[in-house]
């Protein structure tokens, strides 16, 4: 549905993004993350016709952006970094002039906008003019005007942003139902929402990719994977007791949250080891879990490493 093909864009000196070549699937949420300007905004912008790449190819459900741009802006639905609209505009018209806009028919117009107000539930500020509303309020707006059109690809550039928790769990459940029928990018520096909603990953950085995997198969990327955290308060002779096991390749503690963290040897379970021997010691924990791996962990590793790379050079 989306083929990105040695993708490059040049501001001046400048070089945004580089070589950049992916694909997403109809009925896949890909997660598009990077650090800040690391290319993410500019390739969204990309591929929606808003900026022409200076190198590289785009295809839209097998259509070329920049050989049929109009066709394959009908296929799109965008949410831009920063959710513009019209602030003098009420959102109830805002959302028919979108409408409109988008080529529905006018009988069909009102069915549209009531099923997307309801669906990310701008009732009570349906009469509101848009420049009085929260950033909350403005980010769902600019979610409703990509999707009123039921477009067949949504790119959403950071969607959940400015929402408090209520409204970025309603957002997220809204994401995993269209993407059924739907292909879907988002970028996001949230990773929880990377978990919640994405079937794939890739990051970005510097304008190249260095990741792109499940998020699952990302987790197993971290130390912390396999690796044992429990909490209670410890003296510095049961941390060395522990890092002394041989199924143990290193322990941390945080004295602030009384957090220790034990990381298995290469390739070994331990959970079952570290609980018998808190059992032996008589060592009384609050909490006691085996992590799949932590996810900004990874994320942080492969940007640095990336950062590092570029400045040796």
């Amino acid at each position: 549905m989306i083929e990105c093909l040695n993708l490059s864009k040049q501001f001046g000196h400048f070089k945004a993004v580089d070589d950049l070549s992916f694909t997403a699937e109809k009925g896949q949420v890909l997660g598009f993350l990077g650090p800040n300007g690391a290319g993410k905004s500019t390739t969204m912008k990309m591929i929606t016709g808003f900026l022409e790449p200076t190198s590289g190819q785009i295809k839209v459900c097998g259509e070329d952006v920049l050989q049929n741009p109009q066709l394959c802006k009908e296929k799109i639905g965008y949410l831009p970094e920063g959710a513009p609209s019209y602030g003098e505009m009420e959102v109830g018209d805002f959302l028919y002039f979108i409408a409109s806009m988008r080529g529905i028919a006018p009988r069909q117009q009102k069915a549209a906008v009531e099923s997307v107000i309801e669906r990310v539930n701008l009732t009570n500020v349906y009469f509101q003019r848009i420049e009085t509303l929260s950033k909350g309020f403005k980010r769902r707006v600019g979610l409703a005007q990509a999707i009123i059109h039921n477009p067949e690809v949504l790119i959403l550039d950071e969607p959940t942003d400015g929402l408090d928790p209520n409204q970025k769990h309603q957002v997220r459940e809204l994401i995993v139902n269209m993407s059924k029928e739907k292909t879907i990018i988002l970028s996001t520096h949230i990773l929880e929402e990377v978990h919640a909603v994405c079937d794939r990953a890739i990051i970005i950085a510097d304008g190249r990719l260095v990741a792109d995997n499940t998020p699952n198969e990302m987790e197993k990327m971290s130390r912390y994977n396999h690796a044992v955290s429990f909490v209670s308060d410890l003296d510095s002779g049961l941390l060395n007791k522990i890092k002394a096991l041989d199924c143990v390749r290193d322990v941390s503690y945080d004295a602030r949250l009384k957090e220790t963290t034990v990381f298995p040897s290469q390739g070994l379970f331990i959970f079952d080891e570290i609980s018998d021997f808190l059992k032996s010691q008589s060592v009384v924990v609050d909490s006691l879990k085996m992590e799949a791996g932590r996810l900004d962990e990874v994320f942080r590793t492969i940007t640095q490493d990336s950062k590092e790379r570029e400045v040796a050079k």
